[in-house]
């Protein structure tokens, strides 16, 4: 089973976010990139596969050269090669092409992703591929089996969770706790560095989208202090103020 395997890269968590040329440019300066957390899992439930029933396991990013170190980790963990997309990732639907592309030509049975990216938390990636490419898609999917050519998934919905099989060729984004998390070992970091990692010019469509500037959340008010014996300015903080009551 051929397996794409679609991960972002992504500032982390802990990073301090700022803006530089008047709120229009994210301020990279300082910026660490992970993989994006959801396409770990992905990443994770790919090699279970891989190590269950054989087959091969493709990376792919769509960015620009600074994100092939994110790609040595995919490829550390346990992916058989990469492939990077010369392209800046400017919206969804650009991105959704760019992979529908690669897919197309690599004639791969399974696209597994995240469910949605945490930089702009889009979600709509894994839809657009499935569209463009004419498969199934279904997002976010908590387990996965497969079984000949049958996709067998757990997927959450509104108030409980629904349950799946699907043919394949599939397009899936994925989420906890559909596989741990994977540490890349010595051996595997090793190997990364000889695994083929091919960069491939993008389709040539023009971003749908442009971005006018960026703006950072309201700074977060102070702690007020309230007096243990003064209920009733308690009550009305709570009420008109945080209105919680």
């Amino acid at each position: 089973m051929k397996i794409l395997v679609c991960i972002t890269h992504v500032p982390d968590t802990t990073s301090k976010i700022a803006f530089t040329d008047n709120s229009t440019k994210f301020d990279q300066t300082g910026v660490q990139y992970i993989i994006g957390p959801y396409d770990d899992y992905a990443l994770a439930r790919a090699v279970e596969l891989k190590e269950a029933t054989g087959g091969s396991i493709s990376v792919l990013n769509v960015g620009e050269a600074e994100t092939e170190p994110t790609l040595r980790k995919a490829l550390a963990i346990g992916a058989d090669d990469a492939i990077r997309v010369n392209a800046f990732p400017t919206d969804a639907f650009f991105v959704s092409k760019q992979i529908a592309k690669v897919a197309e030509e690599g004639g791969y049975d399974l696209i597994l992703m995240g469910r949605e990216s945490i930089d702009f938390n889009g979600g709509q990636v894994h839809g657009m591929v499935g569209e463009l490419l004419g498969m199934p898609s279904m997002s976010p999917v908590m387990t996965l089996d497969i079984e000949g050519n049958t996709a067998k998934l757990t997927r959450e919905i509104e108030g409980g969770k629904e349950f799946m099989e699907v043919k394949l060729p599939a397009v899936l984004g994925c989420q906890e706790p559909i596989a741990e998390w994977k540490i890349p070992n010595m051996r595997g970091i090793m190997s990364a560095r000889t695994k083929p990692l091919s960069v491939v010019e993008p389709t040539g469509d023009a971003p749908a989208t442009t971005v006018d500037n960026f703006e950072l959340p309201p700074a977060k008010k102070g702690v007020t202090m309230v007096d243990a014996e003064n209920m009733d300015e308690l009550v009305n903080l709570l009420k008109n103020e945080a209105k919680v009551i």
